[in-house]
């Protein structure tokens, strides 16, 4: 039997998380051609954007997208007015699985796993051999290396490094990489659809894509303000679960006592809190395991965390601090559809921070755009409605059917708006989700998963713009309406003049024919612009 055990076991290895990775892509959004080339401009771009804003810098960026050859390769250049790299940081920035500034941080940003870059960097090895190039200016200094990963150990590999003086001090990054088992095409879901997505969620950013057959679009900005970073906040107790309280616990080496560590590492609890905690986890309330709150963190036992979550939940706490998302904005919203789509009309609404999962706070900003050149357009230049997703202001173009924001806006009850048939009409419905933890359905970061508090105020907050909608149209209609009657009157008018003179007998037909049309278009003229008032 031991044998047959240690034969079972042979093959028993460890693997990285680069290793998992790599036999996974299509958890990072590398899944089809398109999809894949998209996935790369996303990480991209986004990356570059948070750099520019965590240094207070008006982003500009430029995408260039280049077919090497038929067989569906594809050079992809990236180039940005960020901080840069410095040399440091520079290899686990670019070729290091989970390894960044946002994983450990509460607070919002577009990325959130650090996986992005470096998977994009891998993806480049897997597909073509190839490592990634890159130029990193910063302070007085220019690094230009390539950079790829080490799948066995999850480690970046740097080669041929070069660093120099940069007297201009110039800063920015630059990355180019050549990428297999890609495909470029004007689509909803392809490369240009998504730089116009990001220019409408981001006014603040300047954008231009060179698509491989050598056409330039740029999207200006129209803001020439840096948006104000989102406050690093501390976790609120009830959105943990007895993992997180037990490790955080455990890495506790500087607070004298659990009360201190309470204190020190969440938002919201003060002495008094700890002291009604206390209360609860004495010994008396039943179905609570007491604790001592004055033994070190590190002491803390699983059964402990267990108590302490129930005890969270049994305590009323004030919300959690919203300082740490930061939304698009109204006005912003406004001038970006005004500005690229040109419609009709628009309604927006910021709904206030609410929380989901007990504690996780998050923010719901939505937008619709009617007429003009709202709507997506077929091949066949037929219009339809569009969703326009968003997650921390980065565009969401995949998984589309299985996302909460695409389910919130089609379980709106349009016909209440007057829309007859949403989905051949031509409007555009843009929502924008933005928390320190957004509930994506996977590592690709294309869809939310379905939180009930999350799905219910993307509902509420789109039926809210609807109902200005509403209105709007209710209006037209009435205009259009009253137009038809004045029209109906007027065909009327010459005979009605004739037969009046002809009755009594007196005065010309062409002045009562012209003070009855005076009379009715008075009327009207009076009507509309009452309304209107």
């Amino acid at each position: 039997m031991a044998d047959k055990t240690d034969k079972i076991f042979t093959n028993f290895k460890e693997h990285s998380v680069a290793e998992f990775f790599k036999k996974n892509k299509q958890m990072l959004g590398f899944a089809g051609k398109v999809r894949s080339l998209t996935t790369i401009v996303h990480e991209y771009v986004t990356n570059s954007i948070d750099a520019c804003e965590e240094g207070g810098i008006l982003p500009e960026i430029t995408v260039r997208i280049a077919e090497i050859s038929k067989n569906e390769r594809y050079t992809v250049a990236i180039q940005d007015n960020g901080p840069g790299i410095p040399k440091k940081h520079l290899g686990k920035a670019l070729g290091q699985m989970l390894a960044g500034t946002k994983f450990h941080r509460y607070a919002q940003q577009r990325g959130q796993q650090g996986i992005g870059a470096a998977g994009c960097t891998m993806f480049a090895q897997i597909t073509t051999g190839k490592p990634v190039k890159v130029v990193s200016e910063y302070r007085d200094k220019r690094l230009m290396c390539k950079v790829g990963v080490d799948i066995k150990t999850n480690s970046p590999d740097i080669t041929d490094e070069i660093e120099e003086e940069n007297p201009q001090k110039a800063h920015g990054l630059f990355i180019e990489g050549e990428f297999g088992e890609c495909k470029y095409e004007r689509s909803a879901q392809s490369p240009s659809e998504y730089i116009k997505r990001i220019a409408l969620a981001n006014p603040h950013v300047t954008i231009s894509l060179t698509e491989p057959s050598g056409e330039t679009t740029t999207y200006t900005r129209s803001s020439e303000i840096v948006p104000a970073k989102p406050k690093e906040v501390l976790p609120h107790p009830l959105g943990l679960g007895v993992s997180d309280i037990v490790e955080m616990a455990h890495r506790d080496a500087k607070s004298r006592s659990i009360s201190k560590f309470l204190q020190s590492g969440f938002q919201r609890v003060s002495s008094a809190r700890v002291d009604e905690l206390k209360g609860l986890l004495d010994g008396r309330t039943e179905g609570l395991a007491p604790i001592d709150f004055e033994k070190k963190p590190p002491e803390m036992t699983w059964g402990e965390g267990e108590a302490l979550i129930k005890a969270f939940a049994m305590v009323k706490w004030i919300a959690p601090a919203a300082d740490c998302i930061r939304p698009i904005g109204a006005e912003q919203i406004q001038a970006s559809l005004a500005n690229i789509l040109a419609p009709e009309f628009i309604a927006v609404t910021e709904r206030p921070p609410k929380i989901y999962k007990g504690g996780i706070p998050f923010l719901v900003e939505a937008a619709i755009a009617w007429g003009g050149q709202a709507g997506r357009r077929s091949s066949t230049n037929e219009i339809g409605s569009d969703i326009i997703r968003y997650a921390n202001a980065a565009p969401l173009l995949f998984d589309t059917s299985g996302c909460s924001i695409t389910q919130a806006v089609k379980d709106v009850d349009w016909k209440r708006y007057k829309m007859k048939n949403f989905e051949e009409e031509a409007i555009s419905v843009f929502v924008n989700v933005a928390s320190v933890h957004v509930p994506y359905t996977s590592a690709g970061k294309q869809a939310l998963s379905q939180e009930e508090e999350v799905y219910q105020e993307i509902k509420n907050a789109v039926m809210e713009a609807a109902r200005r909608l509403q209105l709007h149209l209710s209006g037209i209609n009435k205009e259009r309406d009253q137009e038809l009657r004045r029209s109906a009157i007027l065909r009327y008018v010459q005979q009605l003049s004739k037969d009046v003179v002809d009755l009594a007998g007196k005065g010309k037909a062409d002045e009562v024919n012209a003070k009855l049309q005076n009379l009715i278009e008075t009327k009207y003229k009076s009507h509309i612009m009452g309304e209107d008032a």
